[in-house]
């Protein structure tokens, strides 16, 4: 009887080892609830509204994810064009901060309730930073639905004149006075140059989501 038990012990252990080699099971890629949101933690400085196009901003958010350890990621800008909606370039969500909290569950979420903005901040850069007040303008483009918003792209995100603008929002709950206060869309700037940027407290920042 007690050999009986053993070689049934033994067997049991054998199925469950060669289940757990199987490799079937579902991995995590950067962890249990991997990075897949942030503001970059640069601008993009002389380059104004310049960001080389969609595929520029792209390979911004892309460097940054790399340098934070999310590099395995497809990520793509929060940026709307004449020809894209920034909402349908960035996947269907769920997406995590760099401190492991979810800022959205899926993109109709996102764009109907938006990301809080207030108490602990969700709105972090990829090293896990907020953002200060005084570079708190998020570009993007677009409308509070997170579609296109025309003669605020900085032409498509090509150009650093003092002749365009671009809409942006806030990383935090700040706004000017009768004013909402948005993560994605609360006022244009003054320009697509540095300084216009920068005026109304901007550098140039981006949102980045990563396709899941």
């Amino acid at each position: 009887m007690r050999s009986t038990t053993i070689l049934l012990g033994v067997s049991l252990l054998i199925v469950a080892t060669s289940c757990g080699d199987s490799g079937n099971g579902p991995e995590p890629i950067d962890g249990p609830d991997p990075l897949s949101f942030f503001v970059t933690s640069i601008g993009t400085g002389a380059d104004g509204g310049n960001y080389g196009g969609l595929s520029g901003a792209d390979t911004l958010c892309t460097r940054l994810a790399t340098a934070a350890g999310a590099g395995s990621r497809t990520w793509r800008a929060y940026l709307s064009t004449a020809q894209e909606n920034a909402r349908d370039r960035i996947g269907i969500g769920p997406w995590y901060n760099a401190m492991g909290v979810r800022v959205a569950r899926d993109v109709d979420q996102l764009h109907s309730e938006g990301i809080r903005l207030d108490g602990d901040p969700l709105v972090l850069d990829e090293n896990g930073e907020a953002v200060t007040v005084l570079e708190h303008d998020i570009v993007t483009g677009t409308r509070l639905d997170g579609r296109w918003l025309e003669g605020r792209t900085c032409q498509d995100w090509t150009s650093r004149s003092s002749a365009d603008v671009a809409q942006v929002g806030h990383s935090d709950n700040i706004a000017p006075d009768g004013i909402i206060s948005a993560w994605n869309s609360t006022h244009e700037s003054a320009s697509c140059t540095e300084e216009g940027l920068a005026e109304r407290f901007g550098a140039g920042r981006i949102y980045c989501f990563a396709i899941r």
